[in-house]
């Protein structure tokens, strides 16, 4: 593939976020284009991809060819068939969070060759960016991680996750890639279906990360040094940030620039190799062993150290 060529996506799943996210960020990113879809519900994918081969499954994309890549946006518990299908044409893959519904099929994505990437976008705002960066010269850092959304605002067709499979995968990772740091273990202090509270001991600080989605949407990162000393922090809507939105005519989500941005690092990697800020699967796992932990640390009431599943030993 010349290092000029559109890389030709196959999107499978055309729901909420392929709708207010993958569609209108695969118009803005630059080098990959639209080239399939696959949904279940093809009246659907064709209201969403009119002018676009459509297709009822992943295997039926893959099959009639014409792509170079797969994007993944079906409900959690597909992720692991789905991308089966695309390493199986020797395909790369982008896997949305989460990647399985646990540890150890988190795995089971790492061990398929070509390994796919994972969509954790919050990666590529810029003003993370820029705090990752800050962040570098500061040791023990104490984090807070927040993210909250109302659940039925966001009009889900096929949500099965509680709040900690929705939501905590964003803010581990968030927390593993600023810290350049791994969990050690975590202890829970709230797990319910819609909100999940617990902290995590880092190799070098800590960090407090609540998820809610039963609240007004809302993403926060503060960072502490080692004397408690406030040093950054980042901040995404809020009450008054939705009273504003309802009083202006829509403009562009964050969520759709960071997933163009997102879209831009997969088309280079696919066609140029080497190291970007995509999440890999190895990161996957380590995320997913994390959600695994809080939910023993639930059941024990007590500190629960990660433990990676057995396919990565």
């Amino acid at each position: 593939m010349g290092a000029e060529r559109e890389v030709r996506i196959g999107l499978v799943g055309c729901g909420r976020l392929a709708a207010r996210g993958y569609m209108p960020a695969l118009q803005r990113a630059t080098g990959v284009r639209l080239a399939a879809v696959a949904d279940v519900d093809r009246a659907r994918a064709a209201a969403l991809a009119a002018g676009v081969p459509l297709y009822d499954s992943a295997r039926a994309l893959v099959a009639a060819g014409g792509i170079d890549a797969v994007v993944v946006a079906t409900p959690t518990r597909c992720h692991v068939a789905d991308a089966s299908a695309a390493a199986d044409a020797a395909l790369p893959a982008l896997v949305e969070k989460p990647p399985g519904l646990d540890a150890a099929e988190a795995a089971r994505l790492a061990a398929l060759r070509p390994a796919p990437r994972i969509g954790f976008n919050r990666r590529f705002d810029p003003e993370l960016v820029r705090l990752r960066e800050d962040l570098a010269s500061t040791a023990g850092v104490e984090l807070l991680v927040e993210m909250r959304y109302r659940r039925r605002a966001w009009q889900p067709f096929d949500m099965r996750d509680d709040a900690l499979l929705d939501l905590a995968p964003h803010l581990i990772d968030l927390t593993r890639w600023l810290t350049r740091g791994e969990i050690a273990r975590v202890r829970t202090r709230t797990l319910t279906p819609l909100r999940a509270v617990f902290e995590l001991e880092l190799s070098e600080g800590r960090a407090f990360v609540h998820c809610a989605a039963d609240r007004v949407f809302s993403e926060r990162v503060e960072i502490r040094d080692g004397r408690r000393r406030l040093v950054a922090r980042y901040r995404r809507g809020g009450l008054a940030r939705a009273v504003l939105d309802r009083l202006k005519p829509w403009t562009e989500s964050a969520l759709v620039s960071t997933m163009a941005r997102q879209l831009d690092a997969f088309g280079r990697w696919i066609r140029h190799g080497g190291d970007t800020a995509l999440a890999t699967a190895a990161d996957g796992v380590a995320v997913m062993a994390t959600i695994d932990a809080v939910r023993r640390s639930a059941a024990a009431a007590g500190w629960c150290r990660i433990e990676e599943p057995e396919a990565t030993r």
